[in-house]
């Protein structure tokens, strides 16, 4: 087998495109033009047999001090883990290209599902996982981080992923959490604006992600590193903007009429239809409850200097047979309009009819408790219906011991000071 340093653009892309069980965006060929934004530069390697690929990596290089660096491999390079053979031969080649790129240690996080979980954690099918695969790894050389349960790590260890190859899309949102069903039976009552935007709502997107990372203590990148995510990807069909809009003086005409229609239909209560007073009373209370709910919530509306606000959007990542959900945020604002729910389910939706098979809410905590701050997006994630996935875990092939152990020690400390003194 012969071992490729530069694999052209459209051989890589055909064989990692079209790769029936490892397929991911961020093994895409422009997923390195995409991490040239972080400092990173990118390698396309690959692995033939008989002049035909059955292995590649892209591999993204991070220079650390000196002459050294470091090598990423996102989700795990492409090839069939089930054929040790070509898994061994190939480790054995990144090994010598990490040799002469002066890396410390190479560390990949393969997407591949550890084990499956219902929806509230619990193994299922124990008979049916992949830790045989995660000991081979090992025993070819890797160090195994361990099975974190949070953000440690590079990318998300768990995740939700939706099944969209069913029959109908009425199988998928039968499928979903009777919240979720609730909330969008009701429809876009509050005509809010839903639509596919462009590099001209980047701002309009940024806002929400700066929203979002404040109140769920999240991390946020540049809006150029999110211009630039955009522009690489969609350019290739690899990426939508999705924004919902609200337009300020038509939701409070909405408002309005609500609250004039529960004053009326609290006026114009027919007493001689409840023989139980009880019932009667309750009514009257469910609808004076009502009524001051939608009446605070106007009140907060008043409050709002601008015309429109933006009110949610998701930055997709479509790569093969899937979509991911990868960055998105929500306005502080009128969160009680359920404005992700509703661009959740066009996401969904346009997914389905576009003919891809999965879609991966792209993270999620692996030991959820309501006490945690990701809780909340955990809980949303898991109402939309999908399979609650587990992943391998990360592994780091380790090239120069004395400085690995520098680097994992020492660097952080470091780094942290560095911080400290700049802040």
């Amino acid at each position: 087998m012969e071992f490729v340093e530069q694999v052209k653009e459209q051989e890589f892309e055909e064989f990692v495109s079209h790769h029936p069980t490892k397929s991911h965006f961020m093994q895409s060929y422009y997923w390195g033009d995409v991490s040239k934004e972080k400092g990173f530069v990118p390698h396309r390697v690959g692995l033939k047999s008989n002049q035909t690929l059955v292995a590649t990596a892209l591999i993204l290089e991070k220079h650390l001090f000196g002459k050294y660096t470091y090598l990423y491999i996102p989700r795990g390079f492409v090839t069939d883990f089930s054929n040790h053979e070509i898994v061994q031969k190939f480790l054995q080649e990144l090994k010598k290209f990490g040799k002469k790129r002066g890396a410390i240690f190479i560390a990949m996080d393969p997407d591949i599902k550890l084990q499956n979980l219902d929806p509230d954690g619990n193994v299922i099918h124990p008979e049916k996982n992949n830790f045989e695969l995660v000991n081979f790894l090992k025993k070819c050389g890797l160090k195994h981080l361990g099975f974190n349960k949070n953000f440690e790590n590079r990318e998300p260890r768990y995740t939700f992923r939706l099944n969209l190859d069913q029959p109908s899309f009425d199988d998928i949102y039968k499928g979903m959490h009777p919240t979720t069903r609730k909330i969008l039976n009701k429809g876009n009552q509050y005509n809010l604006d839903v639509f596919i935007g462009d590099e001209t709502n980047i701002d309009d997107f940024y806002l929400t992600m700066k929203e979002t990372a404040i109140r769920e203590h999240l991390f946020c990148f540049s809006k150029e590193y999110y211009l630039n995510f955009y522009h690489t990807l969609h350019q290739h069909n690899m990426s939508d903007l999705y924004v919902v809009k609200v337009d300020i003086s038509k939701l409070k005409e909405t408002y309005q009429k609500k609250i004039q229609s529960l004053k009326e239909e609290l006026e114009s209560l027919d007493e001689s239809k409840y023989k139980n007073k009880q019932k009667l009373e309750n009514k009257k209370k469910d609808l004076q409850k009502n009524l001051e709910k939608v009446e605070k919530e106007y009140h907060n509306i008043e409050q709002i200097d601008e015309k429109e606000l933006v009110l949610s959007s998701i930055m997709t990542a479509k790569y093969h047979d899937k979509v991911w959900t990868i960055h998105g945020g929500n306005h502080r604002l009128l969160r009680e309009l359920n404005a992700n729910y509703l661009l959740y389910y066009t996401i969904i939706k346009d997914a389905y009819d576009q003919g891809y098979k999965t879609i991966d809410f792209f993270g999620t905590i692996g030991d959820p408790n309501p006490k945690d701050n990701g809780y909340g997006i955990h809980l949303f994630k898991k109402r939309l219906g999908g399979e609650y996935t587990e992943f391998i875990g990360e592994f780091h092939l380790i090239l120069n011991k004395p400085l690995y152990f520098l680097y994992q020690k020492v660097y952080p400390r470091i780094r942290k000071m560095i911080k400290k003194r700049k802040g």
